[in-house]
């Protein structure tokens, strides 16, 4: 039971910002670019992929439902990071703060799951590529993306609920500039059950990595077999090609979470606690459209033909107004 002194925090307050209006600003205006980049690209990668017929396949319906889980992922902290730069009292009720780390982990979880899915879909097609169509039917396309999504919005939810149960006593004042376990179960009242939670959410975010990566890494081993095996240069290429800019996307991603989550003991300045927590939930989403849609050849293709459709259907426009 909770000792009558302590008192749950009702909100946590953001200490991570700048507290110079000037510096604020400075990293409001390229933020918000960020952030509207981000909700654009994605949303032509998924108007692209829904209106050209010939781009449903597995791999693209992979990439258009990482694309709208992007959206989702960035939506859970980029907002309210943007208000707390505007705002003088940087602060996040204690619900609406469980509720941040429960969408963030959610859709990042996911994401995860995906970016898996992705690397079996590659393993498939370039190692078993006569079996694949009966392999990677639609069914089993659709299958996969529900367990993604499953597997993402069902596995934070316990660490979410415990945390929910901790009491927080003493200062409120949280050093990140977003709601995540770790800074805020370092909030919590220096008991038993708060050392114990941070060992299980370290060991619960390990083997989360841990089987993603591995899971990745054989599946791309067995592609990098069957590449080295095809006897022309140009055959290596256009084979590996496929696999790049989901590779690009896996190194970005999981490098910035693995230094965030798989430090165990260790810790970091307040600096780099920031520079790593923007790296993944900043950074490597607004390099995601770029790498799908210029490293892609037929999403690039799609993207230009529907341009020049609505270039076409302005210029035709006008000359009816004149």
């Amino acid at each position: 039971m909770e000792s009558p002194n302590r008192t749950t925090a009702q909100e946590f307050i953001f200490s991570a910002f700048p507290y110079s209006w000037v510096k604020s600003i400075v990293c409001f205006v390229p933020l918000l670019f960020i952030y509207a980049f981000i909700v654009a690209g994605n949303l032509v990668i998924l108007t692209v992929v829904q209106l050209n017929t010939h781009l449903r396949t597995p791999m693209y319906v992979f990439i258009s439902a990482l694309s709208f889980l992007e959206i989702w992922y960035t939506t859970a902290t980029i907002p309210k990071m943007l208000s707390s730069l505007l705002s003088k009292r940087r602060s996040i009720s204690f619900k609406g703060c469980l509720l941040q780390m429960y969408f963030f982990h959610s859709t990042g979880i996911s994401e995860v799951c995906f970016l898996t899915a992705m690397a079996f879909d590659r393993y498939l097609a370039i190692c078993s590529p006569l079996h694949y169509p009966t392999i990677m039917t639609p069914k089993l396309c659709t299958q996969l993306t529900l367990s993604c999504c499953v597997c993402g919005f069902i596995t934070p939810l316990p660490e979410i609920v415990w945390m929910s149960t901790l009491p927080f006593c003493g200062s409120n004042h949280l050093e990140h500039i977003f709601c995540d376990f770790l800074p805020v179960l370092r909030l919590a009242c220096t008991d038993t059950r708060a050392i114990v939670m941070i060992q299980v959410v370290d060991v619960i975010h390990a083997v989360e990595i841990i089987t993603a990566v591995m899971l990745i890494f054989m599946s791309y081993i067995g592609i990098v077999a069957v590449i080295l095996r095809i006897r022309s240069a140009g055959g290596r290429r256009k084979a590996f090609s496929t696999c790049v800019s989901h590779l690009i996307v896996f190194l970005l991603f999981f490098g910035s979470v693995a230094l965030m989550y798989l430090r165990f003991s260790a810790t970091y300045s307040l600096f780099w606690d920031t520079a790593i927590a923007l790296a993944f939930a900043v950074l490597s989403p607004f390099f995601n459209p770029i790498i799908y849609s210029l490293r892609n050849k037929e999403i690039k293709e799609a993207i230009k033909k529907h341009i020049g459709q609505a270039k076409i259907f302005f210029s035709h426009k006008t000359r009816d107004l004149k």
